[in-house]
């Protein structure tokens, strides 16, 4: 008899996210689940972990009974640390991430509390992945993503992952016949233009809202933009290591020792 792998979930929009429920509901028709995740919404939280306060773990229990699921007091981050070091008795087969309420495609990848989970998994050397839906909506509709969740996760289970390597996978906010498939691609070129609504308080504090644009600067038909905006699923690798390998070569001409 084949032994389920051990998967360990974890988001960043929270325990009780739709996102996250739909993404163990999948799980839990490949393997055993273990869910580690925030106890409140952390997007845009990136790689931070807790230093300068304590952590604080519940397990939740439904109808008197005691659940596999978690919720932290911290951050993504956080939730995998303390997934793989204090609450799993093994270390995970694998570790997923999300479903995501928003894309985290192209230069998002940089802020996601998503994606850093998987990350921080990576890190650890486990095959991870972090599933994005391009819809914020609280109430989106996650129903598409199942099919490529499951075939994605299963795929990575089976064949494993490059050492280092961990997948960002975007959904577009299409109806499942509208997808035309999954593509693999590289990570656009794009960024926001940012600006902040300076307002007063009824103090008379300065504060400001954060607000802005995306504007994607790369017309090539190989990236995750291109894919998702033509009704693909876009695949990306990415990896922590951050070394601009291409660099260093002319950083070595520069007179730098006495």
């Amino acid at each position: 008899m084949t032994k389920k792998p051990l998967i360990l979930v974890t988001n960043d929009d929270g325990i009780n996210a739709p996102g996250i429920r739909t993404l163990i509901d999948v799980m839990l028709t490949i393997g055993n689940v273990v869910v580690v995740a925030p106890d409140s919404p952390q997007s845009g939280m990136g790689h931070a972990i807790t230093l300068d306060s304590t952590l604080y773990v519940e397990r939740l229990i439904v109808n008197g009974k005691k659940t596999n699921e978690y919720s932290c007091s911290g951050t993504p981050a956080d939730c995998v640390k303390l997934g793989i070091k204090e609450i799993l008795d093994r270390r995970p087969d694998i570790c997923v991430s999300g479903i995501n309420h928003g894309s985290n495609s192209s230069i998002n990848v940089i802020y996601s509390g998503t994606m850093s989970a998987a990350l921080e998994a990576g890190i650890e050397g486990i095959p991870s992945i972090g599933f994005s839906l391009l819809d914020y909506s609280w109430n989106a509709n996650f129903e598409a993503c199942k099919k490529y969740v499951k075939l994605i996760t299963e795929n990575v289970l089976k064949h494993g992952l490059t050492k280092g390597v961990v997948l960002n996978v975007n959904i577009p906010n299409v109806d499942q016949k509208e997808i035309k498939g999954v593509k693999i691609c590289r990570q656009a070129k794009a960024n926001w233009e940012e600006k902040f609504d300076k307002r007063i308080s009824p103090q008379g504090r300065d504060y400001y809202w954060l607000s802005g644009k995306f504007v994607n600067l790369d017309n090539g038909e190989d990236t995750d933009e291109w894919a998702l905006t033509n009704n693909y699923v876009s695949v990306v690798p990415i990896q922590f290591d951050l070394t601009a390998h291409h660099s260093i070569q002319n950083l070595n001409t520069w007179d730098l020792n006495d």
